[in-house]
């Protein structure tokens, strides 16, 4: 036990050394470390992280997490409503959850088939039960799944005009609708980087250009320019061609926000003397550009990065639910909201407008951490 020794009333007693005080923590510190500290003190952004892991981990692994294929149909249960998990049956509670069957009917003046809970069919829920193969990420052969029935049907968010499971289909959903954001911003950063990058660091010529071609893209409307770049694409394509398609065309568009703050950065960095140290060294342009001066900024671009990618999840929404985008069989929640978007399906099916709820989350949820991601990008701010 390390200590100060004192003497009191004869005997030897030993106080521990006190803790180190906070601003002298502060002092020695990193900058993450502040980010950190500051970022953990936005409750929101917290949680926004916990559900963005939450999202993203159902759609890398949707085979697993999903009860049944996505494509998989049944036209006994066209527009099926959602079978609610219970504990409570007709028998007393149950610690297993179970969801009842289906009773069809047909209603007698409009003669549409209609679903009403049978108590009498009680289908217990499972967990990790054995249903249709599939190829986890592609590579390990399973059959195993997290949750399902062994007998029956348990349609969780309802089913589709084809009896298609829609819980399924919406896990499917999100690895492309929540993949496309990330890798559209992926190029979006390195065209900002580089184009805003230059465009601040040599000013002069090369600068009016950039940023007159920036202002010339930002002025045209969003919306027809998507259209436009997509009906340019073939036909023909393949869903993976056209996917890397619409990434390409959202990330055409979306680097000159970006590109105008690296600008601005670059501007007032340029004029450090790290950077004319580096430049009297004898480095190169590009090495400055990369190594020294993204680099010390590099909070703000994260920050930055957070905000645009729920621009790029819309963006594909966007263009898919105006059937100009990813078309089936491809699955993404722009597919899924095309289907829902006559007044007969919110009328009589309205669980198939549940994609635009996962859509609002994910968005919600990306612009509360980016905001707390900005604010922590600067720790010494109060």
């Amino acid at each position: 036990m390390t200590g100060v020794r004192v003497k009191k009333s004869g005997a030897k007693a030993f106080l521990p050394e006190p803790e180190p005080r906070t601003e002298e923590k502060l002092y020695v510190a990193s900058q993450w470390q502040l980010m950190w500290w500051k970022f953990r003190k936005h409750r929101l952004a917290l949680v926004s992280g916990i559900v963005l892991i939450l999202i993203y981990t159902l759609g890398i692994f949707c085979e697993f997490f999903a009860p049944y294929n996505p494509n998989a149909f049944d036209t006994q249960y066209v527009y099926a409503p959602p079978q609610v998990p219970r504990f409570f049956t007709k028998d007393g509670f149950s610690l297993r959850p179970v969801v009842y069957g289906y009773k069809r009917q047909i209603n007698p003046e409009t003669l549409r088939r209609t679903y009403v809970p049978d108590p009498d069919k009680v289908y217990p829920i499972y967990f990790f039960v054995r249903g249709e193969p599939y190829k986890l990420l592609g590579l390990w052969d399973t059959d195993i799944h997290l949750f399902g029935v062994k007998e029956g049907t348990m349609f969780i968010l309802g089913t589709d005009r084809m009896g298609r499971d829609m819980f399924s289909r919406i896990l499917y959903g999100a690895r492309i609708s929540t993949s496309i954001g990330l890798v559209g911003v992926f190029v979006s950063f390195v065209l900002g980087i580089l184009v805003g990058g230059f465009s601040g660091y040599y000013g002069g010529v090369v600068d009016h250009v950039v940023q007159r071609l920036i202002e010339f893209l930002r002025s045209i409307p969003t919306i027809p320019l998507w259209m436009a770049l997509s009906a340019a694409l073939p036909a023909h394509w393949p869903p993976l061609r056209v996917y890397f398609g619409i990434t390409i065309i959202l990330s055409l568009i979306g680097w000159t926000g970006l590109a105008r703050v690296v600008r601005s950065k670059f501007l007032s960095l340029r004029e450090e003397d790290f950077v004319k140290a580096a430049r009297f060294c004898g480095a190169s342009q590009t090495r400055i550009v990369l190594r020294h001066m993204v680099p010390s900024f590099l909070s703000h671009i994260i920050a930055s990065i957070t905000l645009a990618i729920p621009d790029m999840i819309l963006g594909e929404t966007s263009l898919s639910f105006l059937g100009v985008g990813l078309r089936p069989p491809v699955i993404s929640w722009g597919v899924l909201l095309q289907e829902a978007q006559n007044v007969r399906t919110v009328a009589l099916a309205p669980w198939l407008l549940l994609p635009g709820v996962f859509v609002v989350i994910t968005v919600l949820a990306f612009n509360f951490l980016g905001d707390g991601l900005r604010d922590a990008a600067d720790p010494y701010t109060r």
